[in-house]
């Protein structure tokens, strides 16, 4: 009897904790995910001429990641893409690092670069190397994992439409951005993921005027309605920014939330990159989602220092990136970034403190 009524205790104690999980707002966690998280290592022998030519900076792209099935089966819950317009098709289909060294692996043996629609790499021409080339394909991958793991907790994935130009003339120069652009972004991700896997700006606004007014309003969705979803953040505060905003006041009927200003209608989720900055946990408690970083360019791993990770968990900033889920096998290093017990995703402690 006595033991049926601990079993009894245990389960109850269960169930309000699952309970209590349920109705926290998502802006009240706090996740660990991957910088990059599409990067494939450069091959060896294009690595070796680039070293030759600029050791230092290519130091700082000297890393990779496993694939993002194996990332999210791990439990990081942030994922980061740059994303490269292809209106056309080919337009990326033979980086010139191809051509630099000898015995190099192949790149792209079933031509998929060919097709017209948004690529997915790190630098044209030099870090070209991804777990998945084409848009297209990643966000079916993340519907299909997703729906094998219905009930798992909101997927943050930002990203970076690159078109700025290399100072290198060298280089292959991106296709740039326009509105309809954007308008393609957006139709892809509710073709390929579908509406049904997103968090969207409408859904957060709910009845209030702006979008900011419910974020300040704490009106994010709960952890169980979030369940299931992905939240995608567009990574810019310039002109990209503010073309993707246009005509949709609020961010009414686009997919991505956008690096909006504090005071703007469309502020709601916003990057900052220093983790160290003090305004952060004051953002964090006003009811915005803040990502920040863990590391960069390789060189907190490389000097063993955590002190950005540790700010970064202070500050409560919901999102925190790095490139050391996983030690380096690049170069020796103890670095490596989770929270206790190995753990990718807690409770924001800054709100615990409440």
């Amino acid at each position: 009897m006595k033991f049926l009524s601990s079993l009894l205790l245990i389960s109850i104690l269960f169930f309000v904790k699952n309970d209590e999980l349920d109705n926290l707002p998502m802006n009240r966690i706090q996740v660990i995910g991957s910088h990059n998280s599409y990067k494939k290592a450069i091959d060896p022998a294009l690595f070796k001429v680039l070293q030759r030519k600029d050791s230092v900076s290519v130091s700082k792209i000297d890393y990779e990641h496993v694939s993002i099935i194996d990332q999210l089966d791990m439990g990081l819950l942030n994922l980061e893409i740059d994303i490269y317009a292809d209106e056309k098709g080919g337009k990326y289909a033979n980086p010139k690092g191809l051509s630099w060294a000898e015995d190099q692996k192949d790149f792209d043996p079933d031509g998929t670069m060919k097709a017209p629609g948004f690529k997915i790499f790190h630098m044209v021409d030099i870090d070209f190397r991804s777990h998945y080339l084409t848009f297209s394909d990643f966000l079916q991958a993340l519907k299909k994992w997703s729906e094998a793991h219905p009930d798992h907790n909101p997927v943050f994935v930002t990203m970076e439409a690159k078109d700025d130009a290399s100072k290198n003339a060298e280089l292959t120069v991106p296709e740039k951005f326009s509105s309809k652009t954007f308008d393609e972004v957006d139709k892809a991700l509710i073709e390929y993921l579908g509406k049904e896997h997103l968090i969207v700006p409408d859904m957060v606004r709910g009845k209030y005027a702006t979008l900011e007014e419910a974020v300040l309003k704490a009106n994010w969705p709960t952890l169980k309605q979030a369940r299931g979803k992905f939240v995608f953040i567009l990574d810019d505060k310039g002109s990209k920014r503010d073309m993707y905003i246009a005509g949709h006041p609020s961010l009414k009927g686009r997919v991505l939330f956008a690096n909006a200003d504090p005071g703007t209608p469309e502020a709601a989720i916003l990057f900052r990159n220093d983790s160290k900055l003090t305004e952060i946990k004051d953002l964090v408690e006003k009811g915005y989602i803040i990502r920040t970083r863990a590391d960069a360019d390789t060189q907190q791993a490389r000097n063993n220092d955590n002190s950005n990770f540790i700010a970064a968990c202070n500050s409560g900033a919901q999102i925190i990136t790095t490139d050391y889920y996983l030690k380096s096998t690049h170069f020796k290093s103890d670095y490596v970034v989770n929270f206790e017990g190995k753990a990718f995703f807690r409770i924001n402690p800054v709100f615990k403190q409440q």
